[in-house]
């Protein structure tokens, strides 16, 4: 019955992620599905050979809206043209004109309102091209009929007038309609003809020639007209090229933030399983160290069998390198999670390269690897953390034994220079790290081609721990290296990090004067043997795991 009762609840649980996993599956597939789409929109507004059916009804919208703007305009001016004629025209003629114009001006008024107020989504571009062209021909038929008033007037000034009114004509049509070319060949063409018949009626090659230059003039302004034509259209394109580029835009954030989530919640999925780890690996491996160490030692009795007691020491240190693995795989994710910590005091540099080469000897001495001490006298202390300088020593000299062969020398130095700043540098005569594999190495678990050909492992941490440790106490990780000739890291820390000493009132002398100054003036060893003391045993466990 539990099991029962419980399978509900159980595929209720089963069905969220699912279903948010079913979520993702049709967004990305949406986003895949649309980026085809909008590459393909693109390319076609790009190209710009003819007049695209996607920007139709944009310029039949900007035709429309000249038209509706000039409701009291054009016909002020038809009124003015009527009363102009009628010096050399019958009144009746002139006003019959004008009735016309109007009402073929009311018809393409009403056209053009109709249009207007109909959406986007229902207007069938076809039809209403026709119907706005037909309209726009019969309003250049009726201005055509200017032509024709006061016709039979020889008075030079009315045809003078009328070819004035072309011009006019010409004009407003090439600045209302020139978004829609077959609408500017409607409303023009009837007007040239008429003039152009006009004056070819009149036998005298004075207004044959005004007839030419009438054609003439209707061509230009033809080619006035496409120009505006592709500029009105290389604005849409760009407008609606902008429109895409922002949807895209858009597309990209929502990609950049859906990656930015799925980070930050692997981000803290890693963090709780590092905790988790910190947790359920340490608590049993204390126990295995504890319990072999025990059992090496022989505490609670003799082991007869030596196989046994080969095998207690082959588990304590195969636990003590599992133990340090994990601290070196913790500590760099606090690192680069921004929560490790530097608990700093005032120490001495040149004590920690000492404390952590005498921690190292028993190994350097099994390599027959010698290991001298450059450790320049009377530096001031330096404000840090003493546990991540001896980490970043340890890790430094653990390498350079690893990689030097035997009979081989590794240098450590401790100096300042001018500016205040101190510096710890490791240097050995080992077989190097070519140039293109430095990189690799300095990222973490890196590890170059010497290391996979030698006989001792690692994690590949050491570098990369180091050059974060010392980036946190502000200071600079340079490592220079080159074939057959070895490698050297230093570290060097700022100067601000230099901690001065005060000297009592009256007292004369320099930093380095006085007796302290003459014990240090010497190799410096009983002096560091007395400060160090107490911190090589804090080092201690951390030498068993280097040795290990």
């Amino acid at each position: 019955m539990g099991v029962a009762g419980d399978a509900p609840a159980q595929a209720k649980e089963n069905k969220k992620p699912q279903t948010a996993g079913a979520e993702r599956v049709t967004k990305g597939a949406k986003t895949e599905e649309a980026k085809p789409w909008v590459r393909e929109a693109r390319e076609r507004l790009t190209q710009r050979n003819q007049t695209k059916p996607e920007f139709q009804y944009e310029l039949l919208l900007i035709f429309v809206r000249n038209e509706l703007g000039a409701i009291v305009t054009i016909p002020l001016l038809a009124v003015i043209i009527t009363l102009a004629s009628t010096f050399w025209a019958p009144p009746f003629e002139a006003l019959t004109w004008l009735l016309l114009l109007l009402v073929a001006r009311a018809i393409q008024y009403s056209y053009c309102s109709q249009f207007a107020r109909i959406p986007e989504s229902e207007v069938d571009l076809e039809a209403w091209m026709s119907t706005l062209v037909l309209a726009e021909l019969l309003y250049g038929v009726s201005w055509a009929g200017v032509a024709l008033v006061g016709l039979e007037s020889h008075d030079p000034s009315a045809h003078i007038f009328v070819f004035a009114a072309l011009i006019v004509v010409l004009t407003v049509r090439l600045l209302f309609a020139s978004t829609v070319m077959p609408i500017i060949y409607a409303g023009t063409v009837p007007m040239t003809l008429a003039v152009v018949t006009r004056f070819l009626l009149l036998d005298d090659p004075f207004y044959w020639a005004m007839a030419s230059m009438a054609i003439g003039l209707h061509v230009y302004f033809i080619f006035l007209a496409k120009g505006l034509n592709a500029t009105v259209m290389a604005m849409l394109e760009f407008r609606a090229e902008k429109g895409l580029l922002i949807a895209e835009l858009e597309e990209a954030k929502g990609i950049s933030d859906e990656a930015r989530r799925r980070a930050e919640a692997a981000n803290i999925m890693k963090s709780r399983f590092l905790a988790t780890m910190s947790h359920e690996l340490r608590t049993p491996l204390n126990a295995i160290l504890g319990f072999s160490e025990v059992m090496k030692s022989e505490i609670l009795g003799p082991i007869k069998n030596e196989t046994y007691k080969e095998y207690c020491e082959s588990i304590h240190d195969s636990g003590q390198h599992l133990l340090h693995l994990i601290n070196e795989v913790l500590d760099l994710s606090r690192i680069e999670a921004g929560k490790h910590e530097l608990k700093e005091e005032a120490i001495h540099l040149d004590n920690i390269a000492h404390d952590c080469v005498r921690l190292m000897k028993l190994r350097a001495e099994s390599k027959g690897i010698r290991v001298v001490e450059e450790l320049e006298a009377g530096l001031p202390m330096v404000w840090a953390d003493e546990r991540a300088l001896r980490q970043i020593c340890l890790n430094l000299l653990s390498n350079a034994l690893k990689f030097t062969p035997q009979g081989g020398t590794v240098t450590i130095t401790v100096k300042g220079n001018e500016a205040g700043e101190q510096s710890l540098s490791i240097k050995d005569n080992g077989p190097g790290i070519p140039a293109n594999e430095i990189p690799r190495v300095m990222q973490a678990f890196g590890q170059g081609s010497l290391a996979h050909e030698l006989a001792e492992g690692g994690t590949g941490l050491g570098l990369p721990i180091a050059k974060s440790l010392t980036e946190l106490h502000g200071g600079r990780f340079e490592l220079k290296s080159e074939l057959r000739r070895g490698t050297e890291v230093t570290i060097t820390l700022p100067a601000s990090r230099a901690v001065e000493p005060l000297h009592a009132i009256g007292h004369k002398g320099g930093r380095n004067a006085g007796p302290d100054s003459d014990r240090r003036s010497g190799d410096g060893s009983a002096e560091r043997g007395q400060r160090g003391g107490g911190s090589a045993e804090k080092g201690a466990a951390r030498a068993r795991a280097a040795n290990g």
